[in-house]
């Protein structure tokens, strides 16, 4: 239940603020919106404000802004040229169809300043508490266990994580014995490291190493910030995000990261849920982060997403004139089958994962 209220919290959110970009920019340049709609299909509920009809429709994975005259062939009386979308320059309808993803990024940085002004900076502990033991490591094998924490290594004191995993590195493969507080017990552990493939986040090997096959503990203390100073934090955690999207989606178009690694509805209202758990910092960061997705993918040059949209635009502005309309058409007949297949490889990849856990 948690992760269904979650789910539809965060994405109900981030689609009207993305829709809403549209909205703000086709009102900036007078532009006629005919329908605000959060979700597609069928109205469930609507109301009648001024000359926009604002809706909640049935299927809740988007939205859309209707404009006046945004359709290619549509008649448009001469009286009403002023308020028609395709009768606008260029640049005006760049803006307009910008505006949602543009929006998601802001709203991105919106959201990191306040998890930093209410919450603050977070800085990892740096101890030598273990976090993570890796299945059938030489950790796991010396019967190392998670919330250990390392005392001294080879008789070394240890203080801070990077001496426990220097003194591993360089231990050229002889056994290293470890001092280890587990409760109120203090033990000794001996342990083989071996060595190992280093991997980055995107899963590619960086290079060779010692390791044990152990993980520090991802122990978080937050420390309050200035307002000047959470604005610079808010906006360099975007382009941050905005820069590990990115390279995501190159690693995957290159297949260092699997096609199965993407997820669908199902699998962000799991995650959705698992931050809800964790706390509402968590929840609020993964909101921010799929803001910056959200933004990011809607950039992407396929026909029916915003990006297609601009690309067309960019078109435009070289030809001096619009692409004909069974160009437009096409391209758009393009865009839905390549979205409505990538649909249903998610869902797939989704209930592939629901069905694994059951087996």
């Amino acid at each position: 239940m948690n992760a269904a209220i979650s789910f539809f919290l965060v994405l109900g959110i981030l689609i009207f603020v993305h829709e809403f970009g549209h909205f703000l920019f086709a009102k900036l340049f007078k532009v006629r919106v005919l329908k605000f709609s959060l979700g597609f299909g069928n109205k469930l509920i609507g109301k009648q404000w001024g000359e926009t009809e604002y809706l909640i429709s049935a299927f809740p994975l988007g939205g859309y802004v209707k404009m006046y005259g945004e359709q290619p062939g549509e008649e448009i009386a001469e009286a009403e040229k002023a308020v028609s979308f395709s009768h606008k320059t260029v640049g005006q309808r760049f803006w307009i169809v910008f505006g949602g993803p543009l929006f998601n990024l802001l709203f991105a940085v919106l959201v990191f300043w306040l998890m930093f002004v209410f919450a603050g900076m977070p800085d990892l502990v740096d101890s030598t508490k273990i976090g993570q033991i890796n299945p059938g490591s030489p950790a796991e094998k010396a019967g190392l266990k998670k919330d250990d924490i390392v005392l001294s290594i080879n008789g070394k004191e240890m203080k801070v994580w990077e001496q426990v995993s220097e003194t591993i590195r360089t231990s050229g493969g002889k056994p290293v014995e470890l001092r280890v507080r587990r409760g109120s017990e203090e033990l000794t552990i001996a342990a083989t490291p071996m060595r190992d493939m280093v991997k980055n986040i995107f899963g590619e090997p960086t290079g060779e190493r010692y390791l044990l096959g152990m993980g520090r503990a991802e122990d978080v203390v937050y420390k309050k910030v200035s307002l000047p100073e959470s604005v610079m934090l808010a906006f360099e955690h975007t382009w941050s995000m905005i820069v590990l999207t990115v390279m995501g989606l190159v690693k995957m178009l290159q297949r260092i990261i699997p096609a199965s690694e993407l997820g669908g509805p199902i699998r962000i209202a799991e995650i959705a849920g698992e931050q809800f758990k964790a706390g509402w910092i968590n929840l609020i960061h993964f909101t921010g982060l799929l803001s910056v997705n959200l933004g990011i993918l809607n950039l992407l040059p396929i026909p029916i997403l915003d990006g297609g949209h601009l690309v067309f635009l960019g078109i435009e502005a070289i030809r001096r004139k619009p692409l004909g309309e069974t160009a437009l058409m096409r391209a758009q007949q393009v865009g839905m089958a390549l979205l409505g297949t990538l649909m249903i490889f998610v869902f797939y990849n989704d209930i592939a994962r629901l069905v694994q856990r059951w087996m």
